[in-house]
């Protein structure tokens, strides 16, 4: 017990210094963890020891990253995906599968069989890895985001057949084929069954949660639909991680979507750092040192080959070259299913000790290459709104169109609860608007309402030209990245020096930067509650209505030079 003890506070210990470390100079998190894990694992201090608890615990990271890419994507859009994940998907596991097979073969002198196996866990590519960086990019709708995204699930209906294959290569028995045929039925079968039950049942289950008010029970009954459902389909011979993008993407067609996201986050993040760790436990940096030039080379080759694969494919597909290139990066690197599968083929022995470390040891490298890699892609790439120039021209001519009989009008950049608050008013008021958001679902469901909202990255200038910004009345930014809200003001104030721009901010400490950024008026969201708070309280307690009401007057008076005149009789 105490060593457990132990071991879990060192674990926490290191986690907060290298995730600090981390975030500190804008890196990736996940770097942080894998670094933990190779510096405590058993190649290291030895500190922390790898056991089947561990693995099976942070295996949950795994399944709860899948179940927060289920919430992004609908069933409607999975289907109009299927040319991405049947198309693409396969095409990059047959033609690297084959290519990484033929140099294990032909350069490494192995057998076909070997061949097989290793091409088969370099083809895989990390979900983990990859999903979490289009998550916090908001990238997964962008036409890589997209293609990635089929490929990788693509890999991740692909974990069953190549289970089942590895033990029959090894055992050299006669049924292969219809060992593969069963087992394909079978996933068809089970998915079927899955999504046709959960479509009649989720929202019933969910409405009925609903009515007890509790979000004990809603986070309760998340974490059974995420566990039960990675059970049947783990069952079933399929990945954990299949069973729990299913319950998401289920969970994505219901109103309650975004409550079950956020109360979701803690426990993917921690148990995802932890599965991180294990991987980094893996790698043997004394074999690394002591071979560095094979490493090298099988880096390269994985790295390299599986770019070019995805390069080629996507190229055939007739995709502009810039969304090409992210979707290689995004996909050039190996993948905890492929580490699964590697270690299988190990226990197997279908590949020598040799082998096995030279390609496990590529393998964790290039995924730590890989946030770099792609981060680098990224911004190469320099596309509008975190998509590709394609996309960029269609949005830009959406844009356009919408705003284009629009003039003296407010432009809202963000349309989330404050940006629909401003829209309410101002079609009260009978004042023009045009909305930009980059939530291609909430988008669509305001369209639907007849609400003027397209899509676009505002701060980006084109975006803000062809909102019609030059001609525009306002501008209003209702989200709170300062960052973001400060490339919004530079190019307003480039273009309309004297245009009124509102801004929101979470908290008072950024009002100085902002204003001094150009905003006209900056409206800090705790300075706005804490009031409504402090005189609903002077209220309760007793306090006349219209004294606690005056108190507010009087603090906002102070804070908002437009408004002071409004504000000004002083409290009596």
């Amino acid at each position: 017990m105490h060593s457990t003890l132990s071991s879990i506070l060192i674990l926490l210990s290191a986690a907060v210094g290298a995730v600090a470390l981390a975030r500190r100079f804008h890196l990736p998190s996940m770097l942080a963890y894998l670094a933990i894990g190779i510096a405590l694992g058993p190649h290291g201090l030895a500190l922390l020891s790898e056991s089947n608890e561990v693995h099976n615990l942070a295996e949950f990271g795994i399944v709860f990253l899948m179940f927060s890419i289920g919430l992004e994507f609908s069933l409607k859009r999975l289907i109009t995906m299927r040319s991405l994940v049947f198309g693409f998907g396969s095409a990059q596991m047959a033609l690297t599968a084959l290519g990484t097979g033929l140099v294990t073969v032909l350069a490494y002198g192995q057998g076909w069989k070997s061949g097989v196996a290793v091409g088969l866990a370099v083809a895989m590519s990390s979900t983990a890895i990859v999903a979490r960086l289009l998550s916090e990019s908001f990238d997964l709708h962008s036409r890589s985001g997209r293609q990635t995204m089929g490929v990788l699930l693509f890999q991740d209906l692909a974990v069953a057949p190549c289970l089942i294959l590895l033990p029959a290569l090894a055992a050299s028995g006669d049924d292969l084929l219809r060992s593969l045929a069963v087992a394909g039925a079978q996933a068809v079968a089970v998915l079927a069954l899955l999504i046709w039950a959960g479509k009649k049942l989720m929202g019933r289950l969910f409405d009925a949660v609903a009515r007890h008010k509790s979000s004990e029970l809603l986070v309760l009954t998340t974490l059974c639909i995420v566990v039960g459902l990675s059970f049947l389909t783990a069952q079933s011979g399929l990945s954990l991680a299949l069973g729990a993008f299913v319950g998401g993407m289920l969970i994505s067609e219901t109103a309650y979507r975004h409550h079950v996201e956020a109360d979701i986050r803690p426990f993917r993040d921690i148990l995802l750092g932890l599965f991180f760790v294990t991987v980094g436990m893996m790698l043997d940096i004394q074999y690394v040192l002591a071979n560095a030039h094979k490493l090298l080379l099988a880096v390269a080759l994985l790295i390299g080959g599986k770019a070019i694969v995805m390069l080629l494919i996507t190229r055939i597909a007739k995709t502009p070259l810039v969304p090409s290139l992210r979707t290689a990066a995004q996909l050039a690197q190996a993948g905890e299913f492929g580490l699964v599968l590697i270690e299988l083929a190990h226990q197997l022995h279908l590949i020598s000790v040799s082998v096995f470390q030279i390609t496990l040891s590529a393998m964790l490298l290039s995924m730590f290459i890989a946030p770099f890699l792609i981060s680098r892609a990224a911004r190469l790439s320099g596309d509008m709104g975190r998509g590709d120039w394609a996309h960029k021209a269609a949005a830009i001519q959406d844009i356009a169109v919408h705003s284009l009989d629009l003039g003296q009008h407010v432009v809202i950049c963000g349309y989330g609860r404050t940006g629909g608050r401003i829209a309410e008013f101002l079609s009260i008021e009978n004042i023009p608007f045009i909305a930009l958001d980059v939530d291609p679902q909430r988008i669509a469901e305001a369209r639907a309402l007849g609400v003027n909202v397209v899509f676009g990255n505002a701060d980006r200038p084109e975006v803000l030209q062809a909102a019609g910004v030059s001609r525009a009345r306002a501008v209003v930014v209702s989200y709170s990245d300062t960052h973001s809200t400060e490339r919004v003001l530079r190019i307003v104030r480039g273009t309309r020096p004297d245009i009124p721009v509102v801004v929101r901010t979470a908290d008072d400490k950024d009002v100085e930067r902002l204003k001094a950024a150009g905003a006209t008026e900056v409206i800090p969201e705790v300075l706005e509650s804490s009031l409504v708070i402090a005189a609903e309280t002077l209220v309760q307690a007793g306090i006349p209505m219209r004294r606690a009401l005056l108190h507010m007057r009087a603090v906002r008076s102070e804070r908002y030079a437009s408004m002071r005149d409004l504000y000004k009789p002083g409290i009596k």
